[in-house]
């Protein structure tokens, strides 16, 4: 990670790709989390808290009731448990098929006579490259139109779509869900089946045994409810949940058999227009079951071994009709430099502070001038010897420069 003196802004460089994320990474890459990755915590407790209470109440009553009984009962709410605790983490900790992005925008030979802002806005800064929004391609017969993603710098496959809250391109985009703190996606979304369907059936079993430790104390029922008020808590707190995860859950199957993502079935996507995805109701099902989940297209446990992005990072999809374009940087706003310093990030390479820099010789011979030394270590150096680099010199901005013992990167400590 390189923090770059810019305030949130975080810079991660796995397999010779930039990427400004949002993302949480722990285990060296092997888990990736969503921006909001402590809601799972909140979840965790939402489902540990009545089931765990739940086992330990029939652990107590196992000598009050057949013990082979009260053993199964026991075992399977365990089971059940943890079968939804182990989902929960496969949907949340795992890359839900995040697209790589481009560092330079594509090149396209198409006319682009759109007037959108982000049109106008790349077309000024590349005069000779006019971007269309969207582009055609066919899907087993039928038309499907990809849209050009500005923040990525790519055409997104097809059924892809930005997360505004992950700020990522994502494959067969279904929805972001709060409640695991991820997106729900090509790669994760059996397992975010899994843990529905399970959060529901154990919603329905803890419900069921709930009703029947009322019901076997036998005499009045009402008498025995406020005997066992820690069941009738857990009755009340399966009903309201099973609501939630149970409707979720038959939302879900229906869009599995017939082969649709939440994101589609909101836009109504195939409300006019045949669905060119759909394989029938159990040929949805049998992808879904036994279909293989593909490799994630960012190897996350590897690091790059320089600083260079080595170029536009493109899915297969694109490699058949987009080609790569060196001359300008979108994110950065800047002209690509086509020669520069091998050591530092390709990012950094591509800002264009040539003509800022003649704006500062201008204003410093009218006066001092503040600017950030990280952008402008020439200018430092023909303005300061080395030495008092060196000794921590307090410009005019107020920060202090700070050996790093690196020939190319030096950090910036706040004035104090």
């Amino acid at each position: 990670m390189c923090h770059v003196g810019i305030s949130f802004l975080q810079i991660c460089m796995f397999d010779n790709f930039f990427w400004l994320h949002r993302q949480k990474f722990l285990c060296g890459g092997r888990l990736v989390f969503g921006p909001d990755a402590a809601s799972v915590l909140l979840t965790t407790t939402l489902i540990g808290g009545p089931a765990i209470t739940f086992c330990i109440k029939m652990l107590l009553l196992i000598g009050e009731v057949n013990p082979l009984f009260g053993y199964i009962v026991l075992i399977v709410g365990l089971v059940l448990t943890v079968l939804d605790f182990i989902f929960l983490f496969l949907t949340s900790g795992r890359d839900p098929g995040i697209i790589p992005r481009n560092s330079q925008p594509p090149e396209s030979d198409e006319v682009c006579d759109a007037t959108t802002p982000s049109t106008e806005w790349i077309n000024s800064k590349m005069p000779d490259l006019k971007l269309p929004r969207t582009k055609d391609v066919q899907v087993n017969g039928q038309t499907v139109k990809v849209k050009f993603c500005d923040t990525c710098l790519l055409y997104r496959p097809p059924r892809a779509s930005h997360c505004s809250i992950c700020n990522n391109c994502v494959q067969r985009f279904d929805h972001h869900c709060p409640w695991v703190g991820q997106c729900i996606a090509l790669r994760n979304y059996p397992f975010f089946i899994c843990f529905i369907s399970t959060s529901t059936f154990l919603c329905i079993y803890v419900f069921t045994f709930s009703w029947i430790n009322i019901i076997r104390q036998g005499g009045n029922l009402w008498k025995a409810m406020s005997h066992d008020v820690l069941s009738v808590v857990l009755i009340i707190y399966c009903f309201i949940a099973f609501w939630f995860v149970g409707g979720l859950t038959v939302f879900h199957l229906y869009l599995i058999s017939t082969n649709q993502t939440t994101y589609e079935n909101f836009r109504y996507r195939y409300e006019k227009k045949e669905n060119p995805y759909t394989k029938g109701m159990l040929g949805n099902v049998k992808e879904l079951v036994f279909g293989k989940i593909p490799p994630s297209m960012i190897n996350f446990r590897t690091w790059t071994s320089d600083y260079e992005t080595g170029g536009s990072v493109t899915s297969e999809f694109e490699k058949g009709y987009v080609i790569s374009r060196g001359n300008f940087d979108i994110e950065s706003g800047g002209s690509l430099q086509k020669e520069g310093d091998p050591h530092l990030p390709g990012i950094l390479q591509r800002l264009d502070y040539g003509g800022v820099d003649e704006k500062l010789k201008r204003k410093e011979r009218e006066g001092s001038v503040a600017f950030d030394p990280f952008f402008f270590p020439a200018h430092l150096d023909s303005k300061y010897p080395k030495q008092q680099l060196d000794d921590g010199l307090k410009i005019s901005s107020g920060h202090r420069i700070v050996d790093t013992g690196s020939p190319q990167i030096a950090s910036i400590s706040p004035p104090r």
